[in-house]
């Protein structure tokens, strides 16, 4: 959110214009009862939201959720943390871009420093959300020169980065293709440093391509795992290692497999990242519909969608159509 535009001055939504935790709460066991199984806070910056950890609790208690998740840029995280936990939070997601402050208080316009996150991401560890997902934007040019640093500096069962492709969200980033790093580079470059074997994803539609590092040479597995595969595969991949995640939605684009949704904090469903009109589910909620006539509402808007930008993105497509902001609706 750009400062030149989102000044002191700018006029966010007002505050009645936001859904309230109980409205949240309702749509989200309305979806669930619809086969919804994975609710992830956003923003934004959800860490923001005042009372965070009460809504955490309230979504928590929701009958058929199987796993409740949050994506934070980790200012607020050292303070946070035990408390998002002890709410019912599983698991958490630090957005990161680079371990040089010039660099990233450059790539996202904040202004609190990269130990301000670490605190945060040692917190978390500390209550008990390991490991933790952190996520990397590599642009070309700006940090993809700290890509193995990154990596190694994050190696280990404690953390699972996601290195994602710069991607064109919302018109404001200025992308161009030639800034995005392919996710085949990025996997080339830390397998030369730290050899790298693929590993199978936890569930169909996951986004990310997942790899495990290898032990180096002569160094065995852990005892569990060689007990299991046993000393002839010693240089095999090994979760004592870690692993890592490449996020390829602009050179291997994977709309096919997509089961995400995107409600904004003022209720409107978006059912791409890249969407540009969302459904208004505020309006239902406040005209006293029903559970079944909001039910009805969201299967006619995900059995409508067509959604598949990113099949579709050209170098020329960015110009060509409106996109909703990426502080809008998150990641």
């Amino acid at each position: 959110m750009p400062k030149e535009v989102f000044g002191r001055a700018y006029k966010f939504l007002d505050r009645e214009k936001i859904l309230s935790f109980e409205e949240i709460t309702r749509l989200a066991r309305i979806f669930v009862a619809h086969g919804v199984r994975k609710l992830r806070l956003t923003g934004g910056e959800p860490t923001l939201r005042r009372d965070l950890p009460k809504l955490v609790a309230m979504l928590r208690e929701i009958e058929g959720l199987e796993d409740l998740t949050m994506t934070t840029n980790g200012s607020r995280l050292a303070d946070l943390a035990p408390a998002l936990r002890a709410a019912g939070l599983d698991r958490l997601t630090v957005s990161l871009d680079s371990l040089d402050d010039a660099v990233f208080r450059a790539m996202n316009d904040v202004d609190f420093p990269v130990s301000q996150v670490l605190e945060g991401i040692d917190a978390a560890l500390a209550a008990g959300f390991g490991p933790v997902k952190i996520n990397m934007v590599v642009k070309r040019g700006e940090n993809d020169h700290t890509i193995v640093d990154f990596a190694r500096r994050f190696k280990g069962p404690d953390y699972i980065v996601r290195f994602i492709e710069y991607m064109d969200v919302g018109a404001s980033n200025g992308w161009d293709m030639s800034d995005v790093v392919p996710a085949a580079e990025i996997v080339r470059m830390i397998g030369a440093e730290m050899p790298l074997a693929p590993a199978d994803a936890n569930y169909r539609g996951e986004v990310a391509q997942r790899w495990r590092y290898k032990p180096a040479a002569g160094r065995p597995v852990g005892r569990a795992v060689g007990r299991a595969v046993g000393r002839a595969v010693g240089r095999g991949p090994s979760p004592d290692a870690g692993e890592i995640g490449v996020i390829a939605s602009v050179t291997q684009p994977f709309c096919g497999d997509c089961t995400r949704a995107r409600l904004s904090a003022d209720g409107r469903l978006y059912t791409c990242l890249f969407g540009v009109i969302g459904h208004d589910f505020r309006k239902l909620l406040r005209t006293g519909k029903s559970d079944e006539e909001i039910a009805a509402f969201l299967r006619r808007a995900w059995g409508k969608r067509t959604d598949r930008y990113s099949e579709l993105r050209t170098q020329a497509t960015p110009g060509k159509r409106e996109r909703v902001e990426m502080s809008y609706i998150g990641g």
